[in-house]
């Protein structure tokens, strides 16, 4: 079968020749990297394209409230990785634009949680759609047996990444994180 064949020749059983040094994962990390900045470009696109343009900045806050619901500011501004003065500004921005909203949180008066609005909701539901097509997109004008390679090498990759947090091995592969 036709994509026995091709599979096999992406190093199944008996494929010598995905053992060469074209194959090494110095060379596969670096066309997967480069396959990431496409991909983060294409995102990018997908994303200003959208009814609402939000900076990089603005939409990962927004999912990351999305993820997790309720945050306090400073909770949001770990998540983030950035300041909380900056944070505080961009929930001020957010909150403006209608996307979030700042609501007392009930047991603790001086605290406040952070909750996306439906329209920060269906906002990033369209953002979400427009990625999406625009990823299926590339993914047609690839044969179907090279999408079903990459689906699997993308699950050994995730499982493969899964079990080396579980083992607690760092990016580097000596236990550092």
């Amino acid at each position: 079968m036709e994509s026995d064949r091709f599979v096999t020749e992406l190093g199944g059983p008996g494929d010598h020749r995905a053992r060469g040094a074209g194959d090494g994962p110095e060379v596969v990390a670096s066309q997967i990297a480069d396959a990431v900045e496409s991909l983060t470009a294409l995102w990018s696109v997908a994303a200003q394209d959208a009814s609402l343009r939000l900076s990089p900045h603005q939409l990962r806050a927004l999912r990351t409230l999305e993820a997790a619901p309720g945050l306090n500011l400073t909770a949001l501004a770990d998540r983030l990785d950035i300041g909380l003065p900056t944070a505080s500004r961009l929930c001020d921005r957010l909150a403006a634009a209608g996307l979030l909203e700042r609501v007392p949180h009930p047991d603790t008066r001086r605290e406040v949680q952070l909750w996306l609005t439906t329209h920060g909701q269906h906002v990033l539901g369209d953002i979400a759609a427009r990625r999406a097509k625009a990823l299926a997109t590339a993914l047609e004008a690839m044969e179907p047996a090279e999408r079903v390679a990459l689906s699997r090498g993308l699950r050994e990759f995730l499982s493969a990444q899964a079990e080396a947090r579980l083992r607690g091995d760092g990016p580097d592969g000596t236990g550092r994180r």
